[in-house]
């Protein structure tokens, strides 16, 4: 097999690991959504919690990889884990009152406000052409938010908020790669949103769970602590900037999951603001990749 051929089957799989880790988390994110009718976000977010973890130590043992969850850099580990903790209860609280594609795609939102931030926290030089992409995005939010007339939709400011937390904690994630492996970023984050998830589900709102609600709520951690592998392998198998505009194909899984589970449908209007926050990101995506590659 010559370079190219293993570039291009390299690329490959982390192109299909990318597919398919936004579709599990998003099916996970699905399943969240129906949970959140009969049980408190605090006690979805403890019990996949656990069902996040476990398998992971499970993994990492049989694979012998137990150094990949040591901790080099404890204090930005626990502001990017605070960051993590605060995208998550925005982001499933999102997801008690909007449609899952909708919440899906303004916490998409994100890589603009990396983009915005850029100049001020990480000394980048942000050209014209990316601004004016941050620009169109952020009116696509606009759209989905109609922040003027009686239409409001507040609710859409959750998954917002998250794309904000997101994007911070995304530009910790740049500064620590070189010490802390992506195993132990998640270790810290998921153990840290668990413990802040407790000190609120124990206080009377638990329920017991009805064996199917039980069923869903491993189901879900199960789903998300796969998902959350397939996206750290999709960086091991190719590089960011090729396999990152397919992280947008989690917006047709939310948009089949919402349409057969709820019979949502995104109006006119959401549909422009859906296509100009994706469009944006992609554009920024590639822009990077361009400017990397040039430099």
């Amino acid at each position: 097999m010559t370079d190219a051929q293993g570039y291009r089957t390299l690329t490959g799989r982390g192109i299909a690991c990318m597919v398919a880790g936004a579709g599990l988390l998003t099916v996970s994110d699905g399943f969240v959504k129906w949970l959140t009718d009969d049980y408190p976000v605090t006690q979805i977010i403890v019990i996949r919690g656990v069902f996040i973890l476990l398998p992971m130590f499970i993994l990492t043992w049989r694979l012998g990889k137990l150094s990949s969850l040591r901790v080099s850099r404890p204090g930005w580990q626990a502001l990017r884990a605070l960051l993590f903790t605060a995208s998550v209860f925005l982001f499933l609280n999102g997801l008690r009152f909007n449609p899952l594609a909708i919440n899906t795609a303004i916490a998409f939102a994100s890589p603009l406000i990396i983009t915005a931030l850029a100049t001020p926290l990480l000394g980048e030089t942000v050209g014209w052409r990316r601004w004016s992409a941050v620009l169109i995005g952020f009116c696509g939010v606009l759209v989905i938010v109609r922040p003027v007339g009686g239409s409001i939709n507040l609710f859409a400011l959750l998954p917002l908020a998250t794309a904000v937390t997101s994007a911070f904690q995304d530009i910790i994630t740049r500064r620590i790669s070189d010490t802390e492996s992506a195993l132990s970023v998640l270790l810290c984050s998921t153990i840290l949103v668990m413990l802040t998830a407790s000190c609120f589900a124990f206080d009377g709102s638990w329920r017991m769970p009805a064996p199917i609600g039980f069923s869903m709520l491993i189901l879900t951690g199960l789903l998300s602590g796969a998902a959350h592998y397939l996206l750290i392998e999709t960086f091991v198998l190719a590089e960011a900037a090729v396999v990152s505009p397919f992280r947008y194909s989690a917006l047709v899984w939310g948009l089949m999951i919402g349409y057969f589970v709820w019979g949502d449908l995104p109006t006119g209007s959401d549909w422009a603001g859906i296509i100009l926050i994706v469009g944006s990101g992609i554009y920024i995506i590639n822009r990077e990749s361009k400017r990397h590659r040039a430099t």
